[in-house]
């Protein structure tokens, strides 16, 4: 951290003063002060920027002499500073401030950020970021009955588009949960007033903040829909038409807008207006998922995840572009619902797998080049862009008759019209609609110079400019013979040894490599730069005063050509809309060819998944694997098959022994669904699934202790999720539950849950359990079916048991759990294992004692058994009574009765009795 700028502040005391009468700010949002070269942070920021960045409170400085009025400060290179801002946005959904001194300690914040609100400081984060920074406000109105209407309103502000929706919910807001997950929300507004909805709200806050999402509190008042009309009037494209759209009627929707468009700042700058567009989002176009499917299915990474491929997002993201990577995130939270949607996309996943030519020069030679067009036409609006950036979109343009090329050069029939219509007809017309802005840049730009990384106006475009140029040319001849000469004076070879450069900082000079810089030293005419990692930079005074009239002319050509550049740039941004729709062309098939990829390059290829209609058809899978655990390393996967089917095997509950490997075969069957359902291949030799409408999961407790739930309340929140969520076409994906509980209360709801979703629900289910007893529902239900992950076991001569786990699942019961043998595996104390041991045998013994007996008689079997224990009792009283008998007398006089019964002695209720 050597390269961690000093604290350097003019007016200490100053600043100090004005530091301390900032007003306070809430917990989640960091202040930073740039100083121009470098940031600064103060105070509790500046202790938590310590920790998070440097990862040591030995970098923090005090500001003032005295150390009760001091103040705790760090600083921030601007990489360190931008890596900082990655985490804090990204991974800890942190506020941004920034402040800049315009004058005399006349600090203002000149801009803000939040996980959901990256405009001001899209540059500095260099658009690296996985998906679309999606901002949402809700608005809530609770009724007196268990529903609840939801308005929601959100956007990417990056594509200037507000999406809306409003939805009945139930007391869960399980429908409000998927919406977040569906769009990739990052940051959330809701509504704070004191009053009776805190209720409601803490629910909203609890969902929000399991999905991951920044919250925003705003004040009701946000919210309201008094200038609802005229602000969407400004934005909207077509603004006549905004009091006539129907999205306006959603009045819960239109206050969330309101509340999102004041919060975003929008009509603060005059070039959004006329650019939005307004839709409604129907949530039932995408499955929906919960919060805990996402877990369940690791589809997004995890802040712990080592592996790439850990989550189903790094392994399906072999992207090369930025709008790709952002596009697959989204997809993988919207898996489709439509069997003709589905399948148009694996028949172009299709295209790209039996064309490996098509496939690899997509990839290696195409995508590659392209840069990410939403953040450039981003620029173009904002009235940000400049020269280089219209040539960055001529690139894109030249590089477009490649990829037609490619596409037309498909010999495949039955891949040539999806391709047509899914790629080259769109390419080939937004082509031609970009031909004029190429033929713009060609006639205007100076594409030569782009060389030196210099963008200018061609000097044959205007007589003041080709002056310039001339003489511009003149002196960089003189600079060539300068370089000449040192290369002569020095004995270094011109361009192998010795560089004549354009540096950023020194201008125009010379550089030698680091090897043979010792040539220079105690040469008087040779003056040195800077030493840096490429070699030593040095010039002579011959140089200078070149460089010095080449820097002036440079400046003034600058001067001549910037209203030119004004013109070519407007001409450019008035190309954006094309760049846009070329822009998700691009990126559609960045995620089909990314798709096809991994789908070749798999340990075992996958295989195009044949889809049924919603409510239709079975789930069969055929060597199914799990897509993320096959690509670990030193892991020999075992395949298992997968028959889901209507009457039959509905519901299938799966025992088996500890890390038998029951939870990974429930959890890719959902991965295999969701990944079908995006269009993708699937880990199987053969495979059919039926449309589901949701994946609903409930396995672990994570983190749930830390926010004040305990592990058995969570779960039973998860579960009574899924209970109203689910419907006949669902599926549902549940692991161990009922463990955070007593084993009676457990079973008993593990056993009313099961029976709920196979009578009143009736959708395919897998439930991994240890309540062995749980399999008796077969006998009640034809469509449940028992499986077992299978485990081998040597008794090695009784001395010590052998168990290996196979991780097969085959059909019907196992009915041990193996625990103490992980306990085993783990290297327990061998005290600790034997113990546990004789327990278990005691238990099971007092157990299969008593219940084994209970389980031989019925409810005649008592009547009948007390009636004849009567008579008896009866008899040995007439016979006890009056007679001064000893206590063994009388139990004597008793044993003499019973053996005489023949009748009672074969009662089974009676055995019971006599066995206690």
């Amino acid at each position: 951290m050597s390269s961690r700028p000093e604290l350097k502040v003019d007016d200490e005391g100053g600043f100090i003063k004005f530091f301390k009468s900032l007003p306070d700010k809430d917990g989640d949002t960091v202040r930073i002060f740039d100083r121009g070269d470098w940031y600064t942070a103060h105070g509790d920021d500046a202790s938590f920027i310590a920790r998070t960045v440097y990862k040591t409170t030995s970098v923090l400085r005090q500001l003032g002499k005295n150390d009760s009025t001091g103040l705790p400060s760090v600083t921030m290179t601007i990489t360190v500073f931008r890596n900082f801002l990655r985490e804090a946005l990204f991974r800890l959904g942190k506020r941004i401030e920034v402040y800049e001194n315009t004058g005399r300690m006349n600090w203002k914040i000149t801009k803000q950020a939040s996980p959901g609100n990256l405009q001001d400081i899209e540059e500095e984060l260099g658009g690296q970021f996985d998906a679309a920074p999606i901002i949402l406000a809700v608005k809530v109105s609770a009724k007196a009955s268990e529903a609840r209407n939801v308005g929601v309103c959100f956007a990417d502000a990056s594509v200037r588009e507000l999406g809306v929706s409003e939805f009945l919910d139930n007391d869960l807001y399980s429908n409000f949960e998927s919406l977040l997950i569906q769009l990739g929300v990052k940051e959330c507004l809701i509504q704070v007033d004191k009053s009776e909805k805190d209720v409601e709200m803490t629910k909203l806050k609890t969902i929000i903040d399991n999905c991951g999402i920044a919250i925003s509190e705003r004040s009701g008042s946000d919210f309201g829909t008094k200038d609802i009309d005229q602000d969407l009037a400004r934005l909207l494209k077509d603004e006549k038409a905004t009091g006539t759209l129907p999205q306006t009627d959603l009045k819960l929707a239109m206050g969330s807008a309101a509340a999102l468009i004041k919060y975003l700042g929008v009509l603060h700058d005059p070039s959004n207006f006329g650019q939005y567009q307004l839709y409604q989002h129907d949530l039932t176009q995408y499955m929906k998922l919960d919060a805990s499917a996402l877990k369940a299915l690791n589809l997004m990474p995890g802040p712990r995840d080592g592996a790439k491929t850990m989550s189903l997002y790094g392994l399906l993201n072999h992207c090369k572009t930025p709008i790709g990577s952002r596009l697959m995130a989204q997809w993988l939270k919207q898996p489709l619902m439509s069997k003709e949607d589905i399948e148009k996309r694996q028949q172009l996943v299709e295209a790209f797998v039996e064309d490996t030519e098509l496939r690899q020069t997509m990839q290696e030679e195409h995508l590659r080049s392209i840069p990410d067009l939403y953040r450039l036409a981003k620029r173009f609006q904002k009235k940000m862009a400049n020269l280089e950036d219209v040539v960055k979109a001529y690139q894109v343009v030249i590089r477009l008759p490649n990829f037609i090329g490619t596409l037309e050069g498909v010999m495949d029939e039955q891949y040539r019209d999806p391709l047509d219509e899914a790629y080259t007809t769109k390419l080939r017309e937004y082509s031609d609609s970009l031909a004029k802005l190429q033929e713009m840049v060609e006639t205007t730009v100076d594409l030569d110079a782009m060389d030196n990384h210099e963008y200018k106006i061609k000097p044959e475009f205007d007589d003041g400019l080709r002056m310039i140029r001339k003489k511009l040319d003149k002196l960089k001849y003189e600079m060539d013979q300068e370089h000449r000469a040192a290369s002569q004076d020095l004995g270094q070879e011109m361009d192998k040894k010795l560089f004549l450069e354009n540096h950023k900082v020194h201008g125009w000079c010379m550089r030698l490599t680091r090897t043979e810089a010792g040539c220079i030293r105690n040469k008087k005419n040779y003056q040195e730069c800077s030493t840096q990692k490429n070699g030593v930079f040095f010039t002579t005074h011959k140089l200078q005063s070149i460089r010095r009239e080449f820097d002036q002319l440079s400046e003034n050509y600058n001067r001549t050509q910037s209203s030119l550049v004004n013109e070519v740039v407007s001409v450019a941004a008035s190309y954006c809309p094309v760049i846009e729709l070329l822009a998700g062309v691009l990126a559609h098939m960045d995620v089909i060819v990314s798709f096809a990829h991994v789908s070749v390059h798999a340990p075992t290829s996958y295989v195009r998944p044949k889809m049924h209609a919603r409510g239709k058809g079975n789930t069969n899978l055929k060597e199914a694997r799990h897509p993320c655990m096959e690509m670990q390393d030193d892991i020999q996967f075992i395949t298992n098959d997968v028959n889901l089917s209507r009457g039959s095997s509905e519901f299938l509950i799966i025992t088996g022994p500890n890390m038998g490997g029951k939870s990974t075969y429930i959890r890719q069957i959902g991965v295999i669904a969701l990944m079908a359902q995006i269009g993708c291949f699937v880990p199987c030799s053969e495979a059919e699934l039926t449309i589901f409408d949701c994946i609903l999961a409930r396995v672990g407790a994570s983190d749930s202790q830390l926010k004040g739930v305990s592990t058995f309340m969570a779960e039973m929140l998860e579960t009574a999720n899924i209970l109203k969520s689910a419907t006949s076409e669902s599926l549902i994906i549940i692991d161990e539950l009922g463990r955070g509980t007593s084993t009676y209360d457990g079973f008993g709801l593990a056993w009313a849950i099961s029976e709920h979703i196979v009578k009143e629900i009736g959708c395919f289910s897998m439930f991994a359990t240890h309540f062995h007893e749980l399999t008796a529902l077969v006998d009640q239900y034809p469509q449940v079916q028992n499986l077992h992950v299978v485990a081998h076991i040597d008794d090695n001569g009784k001395a010590k048991r052998e168990v290996t786990l196979l991780y097969k699942v085959e059909e019907g019961i196992c009915d041990q759990s193996f625990g103490i043998h992980v306990a085993e595996l783990v290297r327990f104390p061998e005290k600790v294992v034997n113990m546990a041991k004789r327990k278990a045998d005691e238990l099971e013994d007092f157990t299969s004692k008593h219940e084994g007996q209970a389980i031989k008689y019925g409810k005649e079997d008592v009547e009948e058994g007390s009636a004849l224990l009567k008579e008896v009792l009866l008899k040995w009283k007439a016979e006890c009574v009056g007679k001064e008998l000893s206590k063994e007398e009388k139990i004597e006089k008793m044993r003499e009765l019973v053996k005489g019964d023949e009748k009672l002695l074969a009662n089974p209720f009676f055995q019971s009795i006599k066995a206690l």
